[in-house]
């Protein structure tokens, strides 16, 4: 019964932690790219967005790889707030934040 009620348990941890992400990419986020710095040579920097979200669940880091998609379709959404099509990371993601710079490279002079 109680193996049991530790499998239950760390199931129900497992699916909490990698399963529940709550981020939606809006529709204009949708036409955002991220991209590297070598790739914006011609784009026009609009700004930063500073994202951030939770990097523990239940006391216990949440992977990388799930930050790490998170924190790119906030600061997408972020950047077509901003009127920008591209982000590039700026930081590395330090206890769930990461910073972005957010350009505008289709029809940048407009």
């Amino acid at each position: 019964m109680i193996f049991k009620r530790l499998l239950v348990a760390l199931a129900l941890s497992n699916l909490f932690i990698t399963g529940c992400a709550t981020v939606k990419l809006s529709e204009n986020g949708q036409k955002v790219r991220v991209l590297g710095p070598t790739e914006i040579s011609t784009c026009k920097k609009l700004g930063q967005s500073n994202v951030s979200m939770t990097s523990k669940a239940l006391g216990i880091a949440r992977p990388i790889d799930t930050l790490t998609k998170e924190l790119a379709l906030i600061a997408r959404n972020s950047a077509a707030n901003m009127g920008g099509d591209t982000i590039v990371p700026l930081t590395v993601i330090n206890d769930g934040k990461q910073s972005f710079v957010v350009y505008k490279c289709v029809s940048p002079e407009g």
